[in-house]
């Protein structure tokens, strides 16, 4: 069940698109060209590490849609996870931020000295992580290699389905070869596991129960059933491609990736009988330092513990009373934010059917909210998007334990759409009155419009598109459903703004729960019981979430101070240059110049501060 929406924009769309402002445009009118020398050596360094990652992660070549010509041995090719290999990255890394740091950034303007702050951040993290722990984990920011949420049995299935494109016969047999490539791969991660864990790192009881819910619904299914198998089955067929793809893939299925798969499954089964229940990255070796260097990654700010909590707990106050007004406005009266949220949640009225037939009405009405802003767009942006999108359901295998919604951006040449994924477990956990934000947030102008104008920025180096930081892109797509309410998209629809505030409530329950977990010592249950009470969700839903935010440390709270960042900023500029300030330029300047740490974000908007006066 998918459906499927082209953008068309309309003329004075395309009349925006030539006055569109561009970063190197913008810095033009502030700042000295850079040394060529020195660009020279940035630029050199920069296509250097582009080739080692696509080498090191072959996947990342296919999402960009660059696993073609000199790059085509990527597409049957899948990253090695082994400890070795990560050893050897740490290393690369290592190198990597030296052969920067020997570059005179004091040489470097305007857009080259933003990539060469971003590039730096990136490398700087991760040496950081590298350096002071001494367990491995998913990534930086993602301590436990296998969990409900990571692992590369969460990833490779979709990936290999959603973004391996199937147009020929070598496209098929480059999936063959990835596929016997994910038993390796899994049995890598165990490798790693053991090393974590031999160090006290294992994820929580309740994590560990989520996963193994996920791994028995995948090994319940015959290997001619499985999902990997039918996908390349099946798009070999649609293609006219000859040969037996359906046995041989499920012959693959059986004696490489199930074996792998119950290798997993066994490892977290033995885990289970000595994992604690405490949430918290607290009780894992310096936790408290991986706590606050993991909210540094994903904020890429240097905000405290002790800030996040504080200012979670002012913005749900604050929220909280714009919600009732609203509430009030819309009949509901009775009870506390979070009963009335609940309300509505419970309201017969707010639910689509639990059924296909009602499952594909939601996808369809989302994407008549997409149709409907798309006209507003000009107003408010010099440039738009070419990437189509798509609103899609999340996987049936993967939806027990995925988000709520999410997004995967379109490839670099426009071959693959941008992708708005929705968690549909459960109609009811996605009640009407949230979706149109919800929408807003993951399709437009939130997530497709940031990324898919990444891709499309031709002046940003392809190592600037490889590379992606939450603070800056959760921060936007969340200021961009404040900004759908300055859009008049509300105006009829006082349940939909009631929604907008929830989620803006969710976002600062957030900074609550996940400081609360990491740093103050609060248990699952208690995180669980403020999220319910607050925002009135379904046990369920809040569980789903709580636990996420246990095995992403940091993550959820970089949505809210991105966002006050993003506000912040347009403010500063806004007071700057009074009458010559120009919403469209400010969303331009900071979009075109790519997803960036949020302290570089801040020069960025200084330049168009500084060329605009």
């Amino acid at each position: 069940m998918q459906s499927r929406r082209e953008f068309l924009f309309a003329a004075s769309a395309a009349a925006a698109l030539a006055a569109a402002a561009s970063p190197k445009d913008v810095f033009a009118a502030t700042a000295a060209a850079s040394d060529p020398a020195e660009k020279a050596r940035q630029t050199a360094l920069f296509d250097l590490l582009v080739d080692r990652q696509l080498r090191r992660t072959p996947e990342v070549a296919t999402s960009l849609g660059v696993d073609k010509g000199d790059r085509a041995w990527t597409k049957s090719a899948l990253s090695d996870l082994s400890l070795t290999a990560q050893k050897e990255n740490a290393a690369l890394n290592a190198q990597a931020l030296s052969e920067l740091r020997k570059i005179d950034r004091s040489k470097l303007a305007g857009l080259d000295a933003v990539n060469h702050d971003t590039v730096e951040f990136v490398l700087t993290v991760g040496d950081g992580f590298n350096n002071r722990f001494d367990y491995i984990g998913a990534y930086p920011g993602a301590p436990y290699v296998i969990s409900q949420l990571t692992g590369s049995y969460q990833q490779v299935p979709d990936f290999l389905d959603t973004q391996h494109v199937i147009e020929n016969k070598a496209d098929c047999d480059a999936y063959m070869a990835r596929l016997e490539a994910f038993g390796r791969m899994l049995d890598q991660e165990v490798e790693v596991a053991r090393h974590d864990a031999a160090l006290g790192v294992i994820p929580a009881d309740f994590t560990i129960d989520k996963a193994l819910t996920q791994f028995k619904a995948m090994l319940g299914v015959a290997p001619e059933a499985s999902p990997l198998v039918t996908s390349v089955a099946r798009r070999a067929m649609e293609k006219g491609v000859e040969g037996d793809y359906a046995g041989e893939a499920a012959k693959l299925y059986a004696e490489k990736v199930r074996p792998a798969l119950e290798r997993q499954a066994a490892l977290l089964t033995d885990w289970r009988a000595r994992a604690v229940h405490d949430a918290g990255v607290w009780r894992l070796p310096k936790g408290e330092e991986y706590y606050r260097a993991s909210l540094e990654s994903y904020t890429t700010s240097r905000i405290s513990p002790e800030d996040v909590h504080r200012i979670g707990l002012e913005m749900v106050a604050s929220l909280g009373a714009q919600a009732d007004k609203l509430m009030r406005k819309a009949g509901y009266t009775s009870g506390t934010v979070g009963e009335r949220f609940r309300q509505m949640y419970a309201d017969p009225r707010q639910h689509y059917p639990n059924t296909d037939e009602g499952k594909e009405q939601l996808i369809a009405d989302l994407n008549k909210k997409v149709a409907a802003i798309m006209p507003k767009l000009p107003k408010y942006f010099g440039q738009l998007p070419k990437a189509p999108l798509e609103i899609r359901r999340v996987p049936k295998a993967i939806e027990a334990g995925a988000p709520g919604g999410y997004y995967n951006s379109p490839t670099l040449d426009g071959s693959r759409p941008g992708i708005y994924w929705i968690n549909l477990r459960d109609s009811a956990e996605q009640p009407r009155f949230t979706l149109p934000t919800l929408t807003y947030h993951e399709a437009i102008p939130g997530h497709h419009l940031q990324l898919a104008l990444n891709n499309e920025a031709g002046e940003l180096p392809l190592i600037r598109k490889m590379i992606g930081f939450s603070g800056y892109s959760e921060g936007w797509a969340l200021y961009a459903e404040e900004l759908a309410v300055e859009m008049g998209m509300y105006e009829d629809d006082v349940e939909g703004h009631i929604g907008m505030i929830h989620d803006a409530m969710f976002r600062a329950v957030r900074l609550v729960v996940d400081s609360g977990m990491h740093d103050k010592k609060w248990s699952r249950e208690q995180a669980v019981k403020y999220y319910v009470d607050t925002i009135g969700d379904q046990e369920a839903s809040a569980i789903t979430e709580i636990e996420r935010y246990v095995v992403w440390p940091g993550q959820a709270c970089s949505y809210m101070v991105g966002k006050i960042d993003w506000m912040r900023l347009r403010a500063k500029a806004r007071k700057a240059l009074g009458r010559k300030f120009d919403l469209r330029r400010f969303h331009d300047t900071g979009l075109l110049s790519g997803g960036v740490p949020l302290t570089v974000l801040e020069k960025v908007i200084d330049g168009y501060i500084a060329s605009a006066k």
